[in-house]
């Protein structure tokens, strides 16, 4: 891509020099919408991995293992209403969620480094902790608007294993959240947003803090080359989300858990449910399954946060690039 004269402030971050003046951020807006179909490009890829998650999460013993259920789930339902089923909310979950988590974190983390410009300091003198702030609150904000497509998204992805007679069947993700609307009550789009939040919150202050954090010090190392400029920064980018998706998993697979079962737990028709609260869920799921319980679906969600995180994070730093020659992250 020809170096735009207009933008002469676009240098490799680790080039950046101390300045008295800042240059202009790019808009929230801008940002979201780059996050967004960086996301969508993300789920298109990792979907089937996100249904196999859900599944295990909901379904006790049911599956010995990630091989075993996604098998399972290919040879019940197929690809598109199996491995697929609630793509649509998932590019939903991007616009709601996935925008505002990564957009957010983009744009406050480049308040923070034309801070630092303005301040005479190297704009990337930023504090771990401050990064895993900033983490928090993107995930947090996004997670709580979002909760409705993740509700979507695990009913439609839960739906297929469940009896013949009690499945839900909604056609798409507009149906889901109507129906639930109607049937459930509008305020029940939000069931499970409690663990949807502090998931979310941990899980953007791990992935987004911890991915920065290490990306930066493999930068000035050099051992990917001068800025970790090697092939285009690939192989510094994908060390970097594989850290930080596995200490992300750890910290929130437990709430995910709970999360999952919250969402696509049935009621009775007297609108009794089989979980009552969150803790109720936690007491329930452990006594029941054991301790490991919290970490079921590990092996999958990790398979698709490492690649989820290695293609949208790079998709959404080459689109704002690409598009208004500022970086993303």
């Amino acid at each position: 891509m020809p170096e735009s004269k207009q933008l002469p402030y676009v240098v490799p971050l680790s080039h950046a020099s101390a300045s008295s003046s800042a240059p202009a951020s790019l808009p929230l807006a801008q940002r979201l919408v780059f996050s967004a179909f960086a996301g969508m490009g993300a789920a298109t890829f990792c979907h089937p991995l996100d249904v196999v998650r859900v599944q295990m999460q909901t379904a006790g013993t049911q599956y010995k293992s990630t091989f075993d259920a996604a098998t399972k789930i290919y040879a019940r339902a197929g690809l598109i209403e199996g491995l697929y089923a609630g793509i649509t909310a998932a590019y939903l979950r991007q616009w709601m969620y996935g925008s505002f988590r990564m957009g957010i974190y983009a744009y406050l983390l480049e308040q923070t480094q034309n801070d630092n410009l303005r301040r005479g300091k190297d704009k990337n003198d930023i504090a771990f902790s401050n990064k895993l702030m900033m983490g928090c609150i993107s995930g947090g904000i996004g997670s709580f608007i979002g909760t409705p497509s993740e509700l979507a998204l695990v009913r439609m992805s839960s739906d297929s294993k469940l009896p013949v007679a009690e499945r839900r069947n909604y056609s798409n993700v507009i149906d889901c959240i109507v129906r639930i609307s109607k049937e459930e009550g509008i305020t029940k789009l939000w069931r499970g947003a409690t663990p949807t939040v502090f998931r979310a919150t941990l899980l953007g202050s791990a992935q987004m803090g911890v991915t920065s954090e290490v990306k930066g010090k493999l930068a000035a190392s050099g051992v990917f080359g001068p800025n970790g400029s090697n092939f285009y920064g690939l192989p510094m980018m994908l060390t970097a989300t594989l850290c930080s998706s596995f200490v992300a998993n750890i910290v929130a697979n437990p709430l995910d858990v709970m999360k999952s079962r919250l969402q696509s737990m049935p009621v009775d028709a007297q609108g009794k449910a089989m979980y009552s609260s969150l803790g109720d869920c936690f007491v329930k799921s452990v006594r029941a399954e054991g301790f490991m319980v919290l970490w079921s679906g590990f092996t999958p969600a990790f398979i698709k946060l490492a690649p989820y995180s290695i293609i949208s994070l790079t998709l959404v730093d080459k689109l704002t690039k690409a598009f208004t020659g500022k970086e993303a992250m």
